[in-house]
């Protein structure tokens, strides 16, 4: 098993800056792909971003690309997703994922551990 906790989000404005983090535990961590999706109100939920288990290899949405960044501290069980130039649009509840797959899945069946998720409010 692995237990997930997000932190980090809230409420900016836009062309503001967030840092989520997700805390796992339960399972040694750098045997995880880690990923982020998010879900808006009346949405499907969707991907935003993946990290393989070194963290030497990462892929994106490509509504994210050059805008958020994922890493992370397998030192300290721990994976990030960094938020720059933020949107309206951004708006939506933050979920990380945790993979066993060696690979990168951008899908949702391809994770078998979810957080709760944090919300991320961006104003106008």
């Amino acid at each position: 098993q692995v237990q997930l906790v997000e932190s980090g989000g809230g409420l900016v404005q836009a062309g503001g800056s967030l840092r989520l983090s997700c805390a796992a535990s339960g399972r040694t961590f750098s045997n995880l792909a880690m990923g982020w999706f998010r879900q808006a109100p009346g949405k499907d939920r969707e991907f935003v971003a993946v990290i393989n288990r070194s963290g030497d290899s990462t892929d994106y949405a490509d509504s994210v690309k050059d805008r958020f960044t994922i890493s992370r501290e397998n030192a300290k069980n721990t994976v990030y997703l960094q938020m720059n130039s933020l949107k309206p649009e951004h708006t939506a509840v933050y979920y990380c994922a945790a993979s066993r797959t060696g690979a990168l899945p951008r899908w949702r069946g391809g994770y078998g551990y979810w957080g709760q998720g944090t919300q991320v409010t961006v104003s106008s």
